[in-house]
């Protein structure tokens, strides 16, 4: 039998907290042996935010598979060409940005799972499982058992659809978008605002009821406090930081920590 693991999606499963790596500047495949050695579930390739070039992504992608790190791409919004090339590639994961109804997310599920789930295009041999030739009928179900689709809440419109979005099959994890969701809300950058954490709640809760997992980004900044309110909460799956932040943080603090020495 042919196996593939998402080492993310088995973190998941097991009712653990699942922490991703956002990717926007990095172009090497490095990249994928730094987030493991960092203890970091998945690689998480923004192509929403930045200009990350597809085949550069492509080879992270390839080399997380083979680290044992899951590599998810979030898309610009609709661009389902984008997801099932980047799907083709490597990745193991598509991030759907601000979805607003059901509709939106049946779309995407039509897109990004093979049937009987969705209607996605079949490539042949795929580096997911080392290019050699698979089955079709075996290679589409182990990809659709393996394949993570996270749709992102991010707007009065999506928190007032929640209900029906996280009932569509298909869809792994509902991921708060909690920067925009604010903004939306009124209270931009205010993650700690009493309405947006009963937005949080709110979406936590459909997750719970559809047997979605719940996902939270958007709280770096301010310490652990965020963090620990969401994981208490029932946020399992995180964006927990970003790669060109860690680097800015950690040289701030090493350039303080070396200034602050006193010459002998």
């Amino acid at each position: 039998m042919t196996t593939l693991v998402n080492p993310l999606l088995n973190r998941l499963k097991s009712g653990d907290l699942g922490l991703a790596l956002m990717i926007r500047h990095a172009r090497t495949v490095d990249i994928a042996l730094a987030a493991k050695a960092c203890g970091f579930d998945a690689l998480y390739f923004d192509l929403q935010h930045s200009p990350l070039p597809e085949n550069d992504v492509a080879q992270m992608c390839v080399a997380a598979l083979n680290v044992g790190v899951t590599p998810l791409v979030r898309i610009p919004e609709k661009d389902y060409g984008m997801a099932l090339r980047v799907l083709d590639a490597g990745a193991l994961g598509i991030v759907v940005p601000d979805v607003a109804n059901a509709d939106d997310v049946r779309a995407a599920v039509d897109a990004c799972k093979y049937s009987p789930l969705g209607h996605r295009s079949n490539a042949g041999s795929m580096p997911h499982f080392g290019y050699q030739p698979i089955p079709a009928a075996q290679a589409r179900k182990v990809l659709n058992d393996n394949t993570l689709l996270i749709c992102m809440i991010e707007s009065q419109g999506a928190l007032d659809n929640v209900e029906a979005i996280a009932a569509v099959p298909g869809v792994d994890v509902l991921h708060i978008g909690s920067s925009d969701l604010s903004a939306d809300l009124g209270v931009p950058g205010e993650t700690t605002h009493p309405q947006v954490k009963a937005a949080f709640e709110r979406i936590v809760a459909a997750c719970r009821k559809h047997g979605k997992i719940p996902g939270i980004g958007g709280l770096a900044g301010g310490g652990t406090a965020n963090y620990e309110y969401a994981i208490k909460l029932g946020a399992r799956f995180m964006s927990a930081a970003n790669e060109w932040a860690l680097m800015i943080a950690a040289g701030k603090e090493r350039v303080q920590a070396i200034r602050s020495l006193k010459s002998g």
